[in-house]
């Protein structure tokens, strides 16, 4: 099984916003949320129309981000392609 190669890369960040930041300045609405864990960027997910959280990994290049949503301790990886448990 393919592990993630890049968790020496995650820091300990703050949440830019609450909400999915191109969203918030668009006036648009995301389904769930994801928090780089680089940068603290948070966009929403793939579900989402805009899905800014995949965007900001392919413009950024920060291959770390977690579920922001409120019980869940999951991350992923986009350059390993592997989910990630987060406690």
């Amino acid at each position: 099984m393919k592990g993630c190669t890049h968790t020496n890369q995650i820091r300990d960040v703050q949440p830019h916003t609450r909400g999915c930041e191109e969203c918030l300045k668009m006036g648009d609405t995301w389904v769930h949320l994801r928090l780089c864990l680089i940068c603290g960027h948070v966009g929403c997910c793939d579900s989402s129309k805009n899905k800014h959280a995949t965007k900001h990994f392919h413009t950024s290049k920060h291959p770390i981000m977690k579920s922001f949503e409120p019980g869940e301790d999951w991350g992923w990886c986009y350059i390993d392609e592997v989910e990630l448990e987060l406690a």
